[in-house]
């Protein structure tokens, strides 16, 4: 099929959007605690109330996708974040921000879902690989720069003096005095409504899935989850979502607390220079994976982990600051290396297996809430040590896993193994 070179730059763009919405929490969520009095189990409420949407509706939204197509899906999805993210501009209290959250989550975990198959046919299943490979870079380049959007209007908006141009005057007239932050929400706001705007108007391919990437009813589910593999990499994803949600939720208020850096200049650089150290291990990781064992290259990055882990919690102000961002390196391949050997793992059901693998995202949710609730017991860095199970259990899919297919190598064809 010919390449759809507008629609392929739309999905870039809708990337762009997800990331730039989800990755924020970990820069607020100082200035949100300060604002509500939040004690630390209720900041982690914020991300529980964000992450616990995939779970509830990465599995349905697969069924969703195939049912209404992707065009009225990637509508839905949007409409759902507008109005959560309209929701708490126009009431910013508490329990509005985690309904506000849920509701963004949800439009989030639909649009993962949709997004993927449509990558495949309108960039043409030959560059598949390679336009999923530049999806993830685009996704990093938004994490990277929400946090430094969120800083700029928050050092602008508290300070009158150098508030300039129309659109920081437009920000500053519906954004609550005592809570600057709030203003990144109205931007999410608007970024939904253009995104919502720009599909309604996009004329869409027909997708037509392969067999592989049709999600089954609830039987093929509950059949899948019967195999030890699919519950022990289920595991995997959960892990990995936990500590990349934990760490990066986390960093800010623990830079305040320990080392006294402000959240909205250090602790939001340092959370942006996170996900942009993802992005750049991104690069290696791909040329790893072409000289080495995936596994290998999993093990490597994962003991890297708790060793920076370490020194980061344990060491100077300086070298918080350092490692914290070098954990975002160390985690850049973990995501789709797992993703990988799963699915590498089975021989069908592979749309279905999928569907259960995005609903192991929930792992965001749990974690930095029991980061939140062992904050309030022992203080904030022994809470993170909780982070070593996931990093540790991570370390042991490498292992353990028995892929049947393993990564093609500069010095090897893809090897398969007895099943």
């Amino acid at each position: 099929m010919r390449r759809n070179i507008f629609m392929l730059i739309l999905i870039f763009l809708v990337f762009f959007a997800i990331s730039f919405l989800t990755n924020i929490l970990g820069s607020i969520n100082p200035n949100v605690t300060d604002s509500f009095n939040l004690t630390g189990t209720m900041t982690g409420m914020l991300p529980f109330s964000f992450f616990i949407a995939y779970a509830l509706m990465s599995i349905p939204s697969g069924m969703i996708v195939q049912k209404f197509d992707e065009k009225k899906s990637l509508i839905a999805a949007w409409i759902l974040a507008f109005s959560g993210a309209v929701l708490f501009s126009l009431f910013p209290v508490f329990p509005v921000f985690l309904c506000s959250l849920f509701l963004i989550g949800c439009g989030m975990a639909l649009l993962q879902v949709a997004l993927y198959p449509l990558l495949r046919v309108v960039g043409g299943e030959e560059h598949f690989a390679f336009n999923s490979v530049i999806a993830q870079l685009v996704f990093g380049a938004a994490s990277f720069l929400s946090p430094f959007v969120y800083s700029y209007l928050v050092t602008h908006l508290s300070n009158p003096g150098v508030q300039d141009g129309l659109f920081l005057r437009l920000i500053s007239s519906l954004t609550p005095g005592a809570l600057p932050w709030v203003s990144i929400y109205l931007v999410f706001s608007l970024v939904s409504f253009l995104m919502l705007a720009i599909i309604l108007f996009s004329k869409f391919p027909k997708v037509i899935r392969k067999e592989d990437e049709i999600v089954g009813a609830w039987e093929t589910h509950l059949q899948l989850f019967r195999q030890r593999k699919v519950i022990l990499f289920f595991l995997g994803i959960f892990a990995y979502v936990g500590a990349e949600q934990g760490i990066a939720n986390w960093i800010s208020e623990f830079l305040r607390t320990y080392h006294g850096f402000r959240p909205e200049v250090e602790g939001a650089r340092t959370v942006g220079l996170f996900w942009g150290m993802m992005t750049v291990g991104c690069f290696l990781g791909l040329g790893l994976l072409k000289l080495l064992d995936s596994k290998l290259v999993l093990g490597i990055f994962a003991g890297a982990a708790l060793v920076i882990l370490t020194a980061s919690l344990f060491g100077s102000a300086q070298f918080a600051l350092f490692g914290f961002a070098a954990l975002g390196f160390c985690l850049s391949v973990m995501y789709a290396i797992i993703f990988s050997l799963a699915l590498n793992s089975i021989t069908k059901y592979h749309g279905s297996f999928a569907g259960i693998l995005c609903t192991a995202i929930a792992g965001g949710a749990i974690f930095s809430l029991l980061i939140g609730r062992l904050k309030d017991m022992m203080g904030l860095q022994l809470g993170m040590v909780v982070l070593y199970l996931p990093l540790a259990y991570i370390l042991s899919i490498s292992f353990w896993a028995k892929p049947i297919v393993k990564n093609a190598t500069l010095r090897k064809k893809p090897v398969q193994e007895p099943a």
